[in-house]
């Protein structure tokens, strides 16, 4: 395995699922159903929620009555997810660099941070790619990112957090190319060390990112979908159409 595929082995431990999981669900079900009011999509669309992790995000879409794919490259996140499944609410493994095979959707999600995980900028160029292949023309693109500025300059550096008796100690540093989240811990007499890398990635990254493939509707900067403010938003919400 490549030092930049860090996110293969961290993402299917179980360790990843037990420091991460009391994630606000309702806070996630909200933003949901705020995205939704906003796109205004049409009630037969069917929904690409790209690098899904364990579903919760395509749960709740499937819920609003739309069919909807969930993909994520973690087998373990992915067969924890199927337990949503049916007729309509589909999860696969896949990677996000690229399209999915004969497949069309009238709108992509990528959200909670789940883009930035390469190494070069190129390979975040397959990924727009593969999503401006995999959408209709016309069709909806959505990418929740977080804001890289307020990030770096509230860094917070160390911290501990104990959950199910195992005491993670996690550490957080940048570079000009990266954020970096150092977690370690020991279970049941074994040392753990795992990194989290994640692009510095600027909205002017994103615009020369998605400009090829998308128009840019809107910038929001919070899970309410209020406007991006640079020094105060926590987050980077774009929402974009596919190039016809």
């Amino acid at each position: 395995m490549s030092e930049k595929d860090w996110f293969i082995d961290w993402f299917n431990t179980s360790y990843y699922h037990i420091l991460y999981q009391n994630r606000n669900e309702s806070e996630a079900k909200e933003f949901i159903i705020n995205l939704m009011n906003h796109l205004d999509l049409d009630s037969d669309s069917n929904i690409l929620d790209l690098a899904c992790g364990k579903g919760r995000h395509s749960k709740t879409l499937n819920e609003l009555g739309f069919e909807v794919l969930g993909v994520d490259l973690s087998e373990n996140s992915i067969r924890e997810a199927q337990k949503w499944s049916s007729d309509s609410l589909s999860f696969e493994v896949h990677d996000m660099r690229y399209k999915i095979a004969n497949r069309q959707f009238n709108a992509i999600f990528n959200l909670f941070t789940s883009f930035g995980y390469f190494d070069t900028f190129n390979e975040n160029q397959l990924v727009c790619e593969a999503m401006h292949e995999m959408l209709e023309a016309g069709g909806k693109l959505v990418i929740d990112f977080m804001n890289v500025f307020k990030v770096i300059s509230s860094l917070v550096r160390e911290e501990e957090k104990k959950i199910n008796g195992i005491n993670f100690k996690i550490s957080r540093n940048h570079d000009d190319s990266h954020i970096f989240k150092h977690i370690k811990f020991t279970d049941q007499g074994n040392d753990f060390h795992f990194t989290e890398r994640v692009q510095i990635l600027r909205l002017e990254d994103f615009q020369s990112l998605l400009e090829p493939y998308f128009i840019i509707e809107n910038v929001f900067g919070s899970l309410d979908l209020q406007p991006f403010i640079l020094e105060k938003s926590d987050r980077l919400i774009i929402i974009a159409s596919r190039k016809k």
